[in-house]
């Protein structure tokens, strides 16, 4: 048996981005113990520098041992109970894995449709809300990795408020990479990824919660169907002063690589951060007009950092991939969902958000349309 090597790519699909040296380097540096004074000083910073990325106050702000569909399901199980009505918007995947997680819970489902590669309809929404006054929570996806359009979660959670209602909201793909602002939106319960914009290998998910909802999740009537979700019992690992309580054993190097990520996210600066996805987005829009290719998502639900591609008729979607992955080692995504074979998802996250990426990815694709003599402008 030999020791795994894995090739060597370039990272440019819906996630996994590439990480940087600096991150994979923290991640070698020595275990330490789950509870040794240095690492609670470590989770103490990491806190901090997630409550500065979330544009947030919140004591309770930590990164969930697991990957961002953990972050989402510790959100649902916490803030409901069998018998609570949630509004979930759709407008791609991941809404529909919301709906499922809060029909784990017992909860009733009212869902709110809107097309793929459009923004959730505000309007649709509110209609929902008058029409179930029952609803206590609101639960969205603010940046939809299927279809890359932004919806505005600040409208929505301000919809949410007047209601009395918690919102939920996924920020997998928009923590780092577009404006997201925790408090001065009034979010409740929010979860991220590490993979996407921080530029972290998968693995942890960073959540964050407002007071109302801690204060739900304290008055709960049932027990959290989760132990390892529970918030009750991890808050005494996670903001336990000096002296922690045992929860889980947390994965000790992965933390480590997060923690550098954001210091490096910091060293940046969260405004410049936004600015150079925006910046990678206008530079690859201009290269796919060259080459005749469209984007899926109207310009002002764009999401700078996940672009879905329109494929054009005659090229094979798993051909073009394919054979970029193999001739020049990059990866792309393909579309999921209502839009499987008609769309490739092509990420500017966090260390691929760089002219450096985005030319690289826009000459390996101008060759391999044209080794399949597509009928686009690949001469240009």
């Amino acid at each position: 048996m030999k020791s795994f090597e894995p090739p060597r790519r370039t990272l440019m699909g819906p996630g996994p981005s590439d990480v940087h040296p600096r991150v994979l380097e923290a991640m070698a540096r020595p275990t330490i113990g789950h509870l040794d004074p240095a690492f609670v000083g470590l989770m103490d910073e990491i806190c901090g520098l997630l409550r500065q990325t979330f544009r947030t106050e919140n004591a309770l702000t930590f990164p969930v041992s697991g990957p961002g569909s953990v972050g989402m399901e510790a959100c649902f199980v916490n803030l409901l109970e069998p018998g609570d009505t949630i509004i979930v918007c759709q407008n791609g995947v991941f809404g529909g894995r919301m709906k499922q997680m809060a029909e784990r819970c017992g909860a009733t489902v009212v869902m709110v449709t809107s097309p793929w590669g459009r923004a959730v309809d505000v309007a649709a929404v509110e209609e929902a809300v008058k029409a179930h006054p029952e609803a206590s929570v609101l639960g969205f996806v603010h940046a939809e990795t299927s279809t890359g359009a932004r919806s505005d979660a600040e409208t929505l959670a301000a919809l949410a408020q007047r209601h009395g209602m918690l919102t939920i909201v996924d920020t997998v793909t928009s923590l780092g990479g577009i404006p997201l602002e925790v408090d001065a939106w009034g979010l409740d319960a929010v979860y991220s990824g590490t993979q996407k914009c921080l530029s972290c290998p998968p693995g942890l998910s960073p959540v964050t919660f407002s007071a109302r909802a801690v204060e739900r999740v304290k008055a709960r009537s049932h027990d959290v169907q989760s132990w390892f979700m529970d918030l009750r019992l991890v808050m005494g690992y996670w903001q336990g002063g000096a002296k922690r309580a045992y929860h889980h054993t947390a994965p000790i190097n992965a933390l480590y690589g997060l923690h550098e990520a954001l210091v490096m996210l910091h060293e940046l600066g969260l405004e410049n951060s936004w600015a150079r996805h925006h910046e990678a987005h206008a530079r690859l829009k201009r290269g796919l007009d060259t080459l005749g290719l469209e984007l899926l998502v109207p310009e002002a639900e764009r999401l700078p950092q996940l672009n879905s591609v329109c494929i054009p008729d005659g090229v094979d979607d798993a051909e073009v991939r394919s054979a970029l992955l193999e001739q020049h080692g990059l990866e792309i995504g393909a579309g999921l969902g209502d839009l499987a074979g008609k769309v490739w998802r092509i990420g500017l996250m966090g260390q691929g958000a760089d002219e450096r990426h985005v030319d690289f990815c826009l000459e390996a694709l101008r060759a391999v349309l044209s080794e399949q003599r597509a009928k686009v402008a690949v001469s240009a």
